[in-house]
């Protein structure tokens, strides 16, 4: 099984260069095998991509663009779901493959598979619960400061600093002109 990672290596965007180099970058620093296919150069390779990509998934204008990822013939998903999936610890059960022994998605195979947290993580689970604890103690003073904040601000401390109502034509603010730019710069000097 090979991934597929369909690319355009003369894209004019900024955006789909970045989303390329981010799936390509993940794949080459984690090891995992890829096979990058070009359809700006290769004419094959954009139709191939273009008609497997499954019509649930394709955008709204009916053209994919890349990154497109497969594993061989099996359509896994496009840069966001690439990226969701990069958040959630599951880019391995993602491109249909295997996670390596030890990994966190590896880890969260077994739990979910066996539905029990292994022995030698029980140990870490009591610490979470402990710093859960903490969490807890801290999270009382703080809500103690801003209650007393809010006192401080009721009070005005003199009847100058008192806030008044910003109006509408306030709330806009004006494009700053040349003119202004020049105004401001002479009363600056």
């Amino acid at each position: 099984m090979v991934v597929k990672v369909f690319i355009a290596s003369q894209s004019g965007s900024t955006a789909i260069k970045k989303k390329q180099q981010d799936v390509l970058g993940f794949l080459e620093a984690n090891k995992i095998d890829f096979k990058e296919m070009d359809i700006a150069a290769n004419e094959d390779n954009r139709k191939w991509m273009r008609e497997n990509v499954p019509g649930e998934k394709r955008p709204q204008n009916g053209i994919p663009l890349p990154p497109q990822i497969f594993n061989d013939e099996l359509y896994c998903g496009d840069y966001d779901s690439f990226f969701n999936a990069k958040e959630d610890h599951g880019v391995y059960a993602f491109l249909g493959l295997a996670p390596p022994p030890g990994s966190k998605e590896a880890h969260q195979a077994a739990i979910i598979q066996n539905g029990e947290v292994p022995e030698s993580d029980k140990g870490d689970l009591e610490n979470i619960g402990e710093n859960e604890a903490e969490k807890d103690q801290e999270s009382v003073h703080q809500t103690i400061e801003p209650e007393e904040a809010a006192k401080e601000e009721e009070q005005p401390e003199s009847e100058d600093e008192e806030e008044q109502p910003v109006t509408e034509e306030e709330d806009e603010e004006e494009p700053v002109t040349e003119e202004a730019e020049a105004l401001t710069e002479q009363k600056q000097v």
